[in-house]
C-alpha cells in the first residue's frame, strides 16, 4: 500500500508558487529532474469547497510538506459554464509554461485531456475519476466510490428512525451513479424495505449541479418533509444545501469526498452524521511521489477500501454505537465476501 506508507514520510521540502521555464522529458518510470513543476487543474469551485477539489488539495500540501522536493505549483479553478475548449486551453497553458506533470481534478476535463496529452508527450498527465482519457503518458486516478458509499449507507439504514432515507446527486454522470447504486446496496444489505429517495440536480453536459446549494437544499427538503430523515449527498459544492436542510429538518445528512463534519459551517456539523471519505488526497500525493522515484505507471489505478482510497468518517461520534458494525461490513468488502457493484 505505497499510498499510506508515502504519507506517513516525514522529509522537508522547500515550496515555490507558480509554473515557469521549461519542462524537461518524462518518460514512465524514469524519475523527475530536481525541480518538479506541477500543474493542479481544479474543478468547479476550486480551492475551498470543503469537499472534492478541497481533497486534491490536501495531496498536494502533504507533498509540499513530506516528500523533500523542490517543487514549482500552479493551481487554476474551473469556472461554471466554460467550455471544453476552455477546460483545453488551461491544460495546454500549463504544459506550455513547464509543468510536469499536469493533474485534472475531475471527469469534466477528460475530453480536454484527451486533445491535450497527445500534444505533449514529453509532459506527465493525470486525471481524477476518468478512465476514458489514455494514452502513453495519461494516469487515471480512480476510485471504488461504491465500496465506500454502501459502507455509510448501511449507516443510514442503521440510523433511520422513519424507515425512509434518501441521495441528492448533483449531475447524473455515471461517476455520481455510482455513489448512489453504492449506498443503495448499503441501505438494502441492512434493511431491504427501507425506501431510498433519489434526487439529481442536473444531467450531463450541464454540470451547474454541483454549483447549486439551493437547490439542493430544496431538493433534501422536500425528501424529508416527505418522511425521510437521513440524505446523503454527493453533490460537490452543492451539498452544503443539504446541511442547511438538515439542521433546518432536525434530521441527518451524510457528506462525501471530505471529512466534512470537520469542515462544514459550525451551525450544521452536528447533522452530519458521517462522510464517505474519498482520498483524492493519498491519489494525487502518491502519483507525485511515484513520479519522483521512478515508479509510476499509465493507465488506471483504483483506490478501493483495501487500498485506503474509500472509507467513512467517524468525527461528530454519532456513529460510535454503529462503528463495530461497519467495520465488520468494511473488512468482509475488503477479504470478498461482500460484493460491491458500482452499477
Amino acid at each position: 500500500m505505497r499510498a499510506i506508507r508515502l504519507l506517513l514520510a516525514g522529509a522537508v521540502l522547500v515550496v515555490a508558487t507558480g509554473c515557469g521555464g521549461g519542462g524537461g522529458t518524462a518518460t514512465e518510470g524514469a524519475p523527475m529532474a530536481d525541480v518538479m513543476r506541477i500543474g493542479l487543474a481544479y474543478d468547479i469551485g476550486g480551492r475551498g469547497d470543503k469537499s472534492f477539489n478541497d481533497a486534491a488539495g490536501r495531496g498536494l500540501d502533504e507533498a509540499k510538506q513530506n516528500l523533500g522536493h523542490l517543487l514549482e505549483v500552479k493551481e487554476v479553478a474551473a469556472v461554471p459554464g466554460e467550455t471544453e475548449a476552455q477546460k483545453a486551453e488551461r491544460l495546454r497553458s500549463m504544459a506550455e509554461d513547464g509543468c510536469n506533470p499536469v493533474i485534472a481534478v475531475g471527469y469534466a476535463y477528460s475530453g480536454a485531456m484527451r486533445k491535450v496529452a497527445p500534444r505533449y508527450p514529453h509532459t506527465r498527465f493525470a486525471i481524477v475519476d476518468d478512465p476514458l482519457a489514455s494514452g502513453p503518458n495519461i494516469s487515471n486516478l480512480l476510485f471504488a466510490e461504491e465500496q465506500g458509499s454502501f459502507l455509510v449507507g448501511a449507516a443510514a439504514a442503521m440510523r433511520t428512525r422513519t424507515g425512509q432515507v434518501g441521495f441528492v446527486g448533483g449531475v447524473e454522470s455515471a461517476l455520481v451513479k455510482k455513489f448512489e447504486v453504492g449506498y443503495r446496496q448499503g441501505v438494502r444489505f441492512v434493511n431491504p424495505k427501507i425506501t431510498v429517495r433519489v434526487k439529481y440536480l442536473t444531467r450531463p453536459p450541464d454540470l451547474t449541479g454541483f454549483d447549486d446549494p439551493a437547490g439542493a437544499m430544496r431538493a433534501a427538503r422536500k425528501m424529508y418533509d416527505a418522511g425521510a430523515d437521513v440524505v446523503y449527498q454527493a453533490a460537490g459544492g452543492s451539498g452544503a444545501g443539504v446541511f442547511e436542510a438538515a439542521a433546518k429538518a432536525g434530521s441527518w445528512a451524510i457528506g462525501v469526498d471530505s471529512d466534512q463534519a470537520a469542515t462544514a459551517a459550525p451551525a450544521v456539523r452536528d447533522h452530519i452524521l458521517t462522510s464517505m471519505v474519498k482520498r483524492v488526497d493519498v491519489a494525487v500525493y502518491d502519483y507525485i511521489a511515484g513520479l519522483l522515484d521512478g515508479t509510476d505507471k499509465s493507465g488506471p489505478v483504483i483506490y478501493d477500501l483495501k487500498l485506503g482510497g474509500v472509507d467513512y468518517s467517524t468525527t461528530g461520534g454519532h456513529i460510535n454505537d454503529i462503528q463495530p458494525r461497519l467495520e465488520e461490513l468494511k473488512q468482509q468488502i475488503i477479504i470478498g465476501k461482500i460484493k460491491v457493484s458500482s452499477r
